[in-house]
C-alpha cells in the first residue's frame, strides 16, 4: 500500500508539472487526460472507484454526487480524488489545487492539509478510537480551522483489489458518524485493517471546497 501511494504521489506530481490543471478546459477533459497519463506512465487501467475531478461549485459536493461537468475557471479552485490500483495494490489519494492566487482558497487547500495531518496525530493517540469518533473529530477540525466539514463519510478501508467489503454495508467499513466499532483489529483475512482519512472541507457562502485523502494507518 505505501509503495502504491508513493506512485500516486508521483503520479499527482506528473498531473501537475505538465501543466494538466488549469483554466479554459472541462473537468471532464481533465479526467481523460489524468487518465491517459497514469496509463501511459505506470499502465493503470483499473481504478476501484470512480475518478474525480471537480472544480469551483462542484467542490462543495460528496463523493456519491453526480454533478454536471464545469469548465475551470480563470481563478478557480479544484480538486482530484482517485483511487489508481497499481500491480493489486488500491491507493486512494486526493489533493487541492488552486488556479491563480486567491488567499482564500489557498487557505482552504492548506488548511485541509494541516487538518489531515491533525487528524492522523488524533488517531494515533487513541488505541481503541472507533470510526464515529474520528469522523466527529474530522467534524470539530472544520470548525477549528473555521470551515464546514463536506464530506458524508471522512474515510474507510483500503487494501490488496479488492479491499475487504460487506454487501450493502454503509457503516462499519467506513469512517462514519454511526460506526462504532474499532477501528484497530484485523479484517475478513487475518491482516491488519488500513484506513484512509478523507477531509473535505467547505465554504458554502462562497461555494468552494478543498479535499485531501492519503493513508491514516501507514
Amino acid at each position: 500500500m505505501l509503495a502504491a501511494q508513493a506512485n500516486a504521489v508521483e503520479m499527482f506530481r506528473l498531473v501537475v508539472e505538465r501543466g494538466l490543471l488549469r483554466a479554459g478546459v472541462t473537468e471532464s477533459q481533465i479526467n481523460q487526460e489524468v487518465y491517459e497519463l497514469a496509463e501511459q506512465r505506470f499502465g493503470v487501467r483499473r481504478y476501484w472507484h470512480k475518478r474525480i475531478v471537480r472544480a469551483g461549485a462542484n467542490t462543495l459536493l460528496p463523493y456519491a454526487e453526480n454533478p454536471p461537468d464545469l469548465t475551470v475557471g480563470e481563478d478557480d479552485i479544484l480538486f482530484l480524488d482517485l483511487g489508481p490500483v497499481f500491480e493489486e495494490w488500491e491507493a486512494d489519494f486526493g489533493r487541492t489545487y488552486v488556479i491563480g492566487n486567491d488567499a482564500h482558497k489557498c487557505k482552504l487547500r492548506d488548511d485541509t492539509a494541516r487538518a489531515f495531518a491533525d487528524g492522523k496525530a488524533y488517531f494515533n493517540s487513541k488505541p481503541h478510537i472507533t470510526g464515529a469518533e474520528l469522523f466527529a473529530h474530522a467534524q470539530q477540525l472544520a470548525a477549528r480551522y473555521g470551515w464546514d466539514f463536506g464530506g458524508e463519510i471522512a474515510g474507510h478501508l483500503i487494501g490488496q483489489f479488492p479491499h475487504e467489503r460487506i454487501a450493502d454495508d454503509k457503516v462499519a467499513l467506513y469512517v462514519h458518524p454511526q460506526n462504532h466499532r474499532p477501528m484497530r483489529g484485523l479484517g475478513a483475512d487475518g491482516n491488519s485493517r488500513h484506513w484512509i482519512l478523507e477531509i473535505h472541507f467547505v465554504d458554502r457562502a462562497r461555494g468552494i471546497g478543498g479535499f485531501f485523502e492519503e493513508l491514516l494507518t501507514l
